[in-house]
């Protein structure tokens, strides 16, 4: 038998559990070194002539997700899907996370909405009524004017 066998074995032992221990160390401070991190998946044109958008996308390492102060709910992997009502022009959503070290991640996405342009004439039609006028707007193509006359009662 040869004295220093067992000093070698013992020594790998201590490498392979060191190893171990290390390995499992940075398994459950991942969340802690790279904090939450949320990823758009349907971010695919930065130009819409549709006023609603559904914004799609992946968040981890998370415990809470918002979207312009509005909290978004997340399944158990992480996905999530936001519907927006766009405004005409320039659009500017930001997603918000938070961890459970209280680290933060932002994203934001951009959209201009591009109105489609319709032809609408608005015309307005008035009516009087003895002193009374009153003046409406309506959606027609042609214009009116009725005059109407009361008689007093006594």
């Amino acid at each position: 038998m040869l004295p220093y066998r067992d000093a070698r074995l013992t020594r790998i032992a201590l490498i392979i559990f060191f190893l171990v221990i290390i390995g499992y160390a940075y398994y459950e401070a991942r969340g802690l070194l790279f904090g939450p991190k949320i990823v758009i998946l349907s971010q695919s044109e930065d130009v819409s002539d549709s006023p609603y958008i559904l914004i799609q996308g992946q968040a981890d390492h998370i415990t809470s997700l918002s979207a312009d102060g509005q909290s978004i709910p997340v399944t158990e992997t992480g996905e999530f899907s936001f519907p927006y009502v766009l405004a005409p022009g320039l659009n500017r959503i930001v997603f918000d996370a938070t961890d459970t070290y209280g680290n933060t991640a932002r994203q934001v996405v951009q959209v201009v909405y591009t109105a489609r342009t319709t032809s609408t004439s608005t015309t307005t039609r008035t009516t009087e009524i003895g002193s009374y006028t009153s003046t409406t707007g309506t959606s027609s193509t042609t214009s009116s004017t009725s005059t109407v006359e009361v008689a007093p009662t006594y």
